[in-house]
């Protein structure tokens, strides 16, 4: 597989109070994207800006100026940007270059190339690609004031970058039910039925359930709305017998929820055989139908039609009209 290089460089015009145009570029950005939009110079940007380890994996000689934005709608008055594409030592590659024009430095600037990067990596698997695109923002900032005066760490956003940090820099949290004893699951309180539900929903019968469920439900931790909600899904995803049979059993092992368990039972039971009818009614039509298109083709077959022109206008297959032989 392939590895992807993007490089993001955002060139932040903060000359003066100058107010962002949404169709009209400003000064700043206009000379800004005549530089950068030609070859040579965006090669000389890069060498000149970008860090040497990842100078070192790029292919200049092989940048080229594409059509794309990664901008969103509503940031569109105060950015615009230039995409280039190129080959990397380790696959194709991107440089995009963001020009942001506004009158003072912006705080949040290092979450919105996060943003843009984001952006970027998505339209990257839009296109086709299986893994991400490294995306590597760089600010162009030419500001009044100086130096530079906010973080270019986009953790530092925020309000605890401590614990910002160790959220975004590591593995999400994940909760693999799959993996975890029934055992366990049975001291998850509130939340040990839906659990233990859909850990089994699709691999065993529900009536084996039983006796697990009729503990948790005796325990008074789910409202009666969960109650039914857990009931329906049950029904909708797990099988009908055993589904049946393991309501049944609640309702006469849960005295205080027996009689919506019933009523419950009794809804989906009916319900079920309304679909049934329905389902054998509708079979029945398509049955006719298909009866009476086979009497269409003995009859024209008596009359010498071809067997091609039969299978045509009836829509009959080849097999079904063999049958008619015999």
């Amino acid at each position: 597989m392939k590895r992807i290089l993007s490089l993001a460089v955002a060139a932040s015009m903060l000359l003066s109070a100058i107010p962002a145009m949404a169709e009209t570029a400003t000064p700043h950005d206009a000379v800004f994207k005549t530089f950068l939009s030609r070859v040579e110079t965006a090669r000389d940007f890069i060498e000149l800006h970008l860090p040497p380890s990842l100078t070192q994996i790029c292919k200049l000689d092989t940048l080229r100026l594409e059509s794309g934005s990664f901008l969103e709608d509503d940031l569109r008055p105060y950015y615009s940007d230039i995409l280039y594409s190129l080959e990397t030592t380790r696959g194709a590659g991107y440089v995009h270059v963001l020009i942001e024009h506004q009158s003072a430095p912006d705080k949040l600037m290092a979450f919105r190339l996060m943003r843009y990067a984001i952006a970027a990596m998505q339209r990257h698997l839009e296109s086709g690609h299986k893994t991400l695109p490294l995306v590597i923002p760089i600010l162009f900032y030419q500001g009044r004031r100086s130096p530079y005066p906010w973080s270019m760490r986009w953790l530092d956003n925020f309000a605890d970058p401590e614990t910002a940090s160790q959220l975004y820099s590591g593995a999400f949290p994940l909760v693999d039910i799959t993996v975890i004893p029934d055992d366990d699951i049975m001291q998850h309180r509130s939340m040990a039925a839906l659990t233990l539900v859909q850990k089994h929903i699709r691999q065993r019968d529900m009536a084996q359930l039983l006796d697990k469920l009729t503990h948790l439900l005796m325990l008074e931790q789910m409202s009666g709305q969960q109650i039914t909600v857990l009931v329906n899904y049950m029904a909708q995803a797990g099988d009908a017998e055993d589904t049946r049979t393991l309501l049944y059993g609640l309702a006469q092992r849960v005295p205080q929820h027996g009689g919506l368990l019933m009523t419950l039972a009794e809804t989906w039971l009916a319900e079920g055989m309304e679909k049934g009818i329905r389902e054998g009614v509708q079979q029945g039509i398509k049955e006719g139908k298909h009866q009476a298109l086979v009497q269409v083709a003995e009859a024209m077959r008596s009359r010498g039609i071809d067997d091609q022109a039969i299978m045509e206008m009836t829509g009959l297959s080849e097999d079904e009209l063999q049958r008619l032989r015999h």
